[in-house]
């Protein structure tokens, strides 16, 4: 893992390499390089799949799109998160627009979304190694998956029934 760079999250949006895994914007978790593999993972998958070079920005400059995670949350199924996020990413790939937000505690919330077919619509949960599942995700049951990068990821999903 290569050490942080103090603060470069807060200023820009950065690539996420998952060849030299870094906590930078995670430093304030407590499971930050559990956190940190999970989005490396994250990231080798769609570089991997898409050719789409993963970046994140600080989640004061994500705003908008943690109002939208938030929002298909609270409306499909009342859910509010009650960890701070700390980075967030939103993009279109294969069809799909596709948002993930990183948070504090160690989860990772993503919502794909394709405007062409309501079937291919949900909203995925992961939990980094290490980490409790929240109060609020407590109705959820989560498999179980190895990854090289992040460890044992626990993950749930449900499907987004409204448009958003």
């Amino acid at each position: 893992m290569t050490p942080s760079v103090p603060n470069q999250s807060n200023t820009m949006s950065h690539a996420i390499d998952f060849e030299e895994v870094s906590t930078v914007g995670l430093e304030s978790s407590p499971v930050a390089p559990a956190l940190a593999g999970l989005r490396a993972n994250e990231a080798r998958y769609f570089k991997n799949k898409y050719d789409h070079t993963f970046t994140v920005e600080a989640a004061r400059r994500a705003k908008p799109t943690i109002a939208w995670v938030h929002r298909i949350l609270e409306q499909e199924r009342a859910i509010q998160i009650d960890s701070k996020p700390l980075e967030a990413t939103e993009f279109e790939v294969g069809g799909m627009k596709m948002a993930y937000v990183f948070y504090e505690n160690g989860l990772s919330i993503n919502v794909m979304y394709s405007h062409g077919d309501p079937k291919k619509r949900a909203v995925g949960f992961k939990l980094s190694e290490g980490m409790e599942v929240p109060p609020e995700l407590s109705t959820f049951k989560f498999a179980r998956q190895k990854s090289k990068l992040a460890g044992t990821i626990r993950g749930s999903f449900f499907v987004i029934k409204k448009p958003y």
